[in-house]
């Protein structure tokens, strides 16, 4: 099996794919230019209950910070057409 960004199977797409999920609004944060502030939904981002990095666990904070540090990795940022 080969590892990639900080250990992680790339083949593992379940926790990335969940919408609302850590790895999702890591992601979700940068693409957005919101900064780092670790947390995620139970469900669905809005319509379930927001877990804040006080109630985080250490893997959860670190699946937020994987999919935030990747997207910064790849540079892939929203378009708000400023230029």
């Amino acid at each position: 099996m080969k590892l990639n960004f900080k250990g992680e199977d790339p083949m593992d797409k379940n926790r990335h794919d969940r919408h609302g999920g850590p790895y999702d609004r890591g992601s979700a944060d940068s693409y957005y230019g919101r900064g780092h502030n670790p947390h995620y939904y139970e469900g669905g981002t809005g319509t379930s209950a927001k877990i804040e990095q006080k109630d985080m666990t250490p893997d959860q904070i670190s699946e937020y910070s994987a999919g935030y540090e990747r997207n910064e990795e790849i540079g892939s940022y929203k378009d708000w057409g400023d230029d």
